[in-house]
């Protein structure tokens, strides 16, 4: 009975073991903060400030020698204002800021795991249809991309398809879409990477990724 014991010990601890190092996709809240109600941990810039809601930050690679920031342009979509967002070829290139909203539409930190709009700023006459969406599904590629054409705050089941989040990926972050906007909605949850079609780099949903770091701009 003491070795059966034992060996049943010795299982739990391998499957929990086992259980550590799966890459989960979701936040799992610490339980310390939530008994303590405190909120959730701040979203920082390359300078370790808090990356806030209404300024403009570049989005840009953690990984170098692959690509520099992203910008709309039309490459698969043929529309008066760019749809697609693609990654800069060149390393250098930072490509064009972008704007947080917070869920609750108030300026302030932007917080992980938390459901956001991300807005390309840009002072022409597309700059309200720059913000990101998740665009259909592309039956050809067998692919979701990440596109523009979205719809700023109103949170629930019109704007679903709006809402990103952003989460820790080891000591860096990675932009999430699972958006918790609706209750009841039945939704896709999935990491946003890169999809290379062409030698052109498109931000789709992804098992892979992309890694990222936040630059102010002003």
């Amino acid at each position: 009975m003491y070795l059966n014991l034992n060996e049943e010990k010795m299982n739990t601890l391998l499957l929990l073991l086992s259980l550590s190092i799966i890459p989960f996709t979701l936040c799992v809240p610490n339980p310390s903060r939530l008994l303590a109600g405190s909120s959730p941990s701040p979203v920082l810039d390359i300078n370790g400030d808090k990356v806030q809601a209404g300024p403009n930050y570049f989005i840009l690679p953690v990984i170098r020698g692959r690509g520099g920031g992203l910008y709309p342009s039309n490459v698969k979509q043929n529309n008066t204002c760019p749809r697609d967002i693609i990654q800069e070829a060149p390393e250098v290139q930072e490509g064009l800021p972008v704007v947080f909203t917070r869920v609750d539409a108030k300026k302030g930190a932007v917080s992980l795991c938390t459901d956001l709009n991300v807005r390309f700023y840009t002072p022409t006459i597309c700059a309200r249809e720059t913000i990101w969406k998740l665009g259909p599904y592309d039956e050809e590629l067998k692919q979701y991309f990440v596109v523009t054409g979205g719809v700023e705050g109103n949170p629930g089941p019109q704007t679903v398809n709006n809402w990103f989040k952003i989460e820790k990926f080891k000591k860096d972050y990675k932009f999430v879409f699972c958006p918790s906007v609706c209750n009841f909605c039945k939704v896709i949850c999935k990491d946003v990477g890169i999809f290379t079609k062409d030698g052109v780099r498109f931000l789709a949903l992804s098992d892979t990724p992309f890694r990222v770091m936040f630059k102010k701009t002003f």
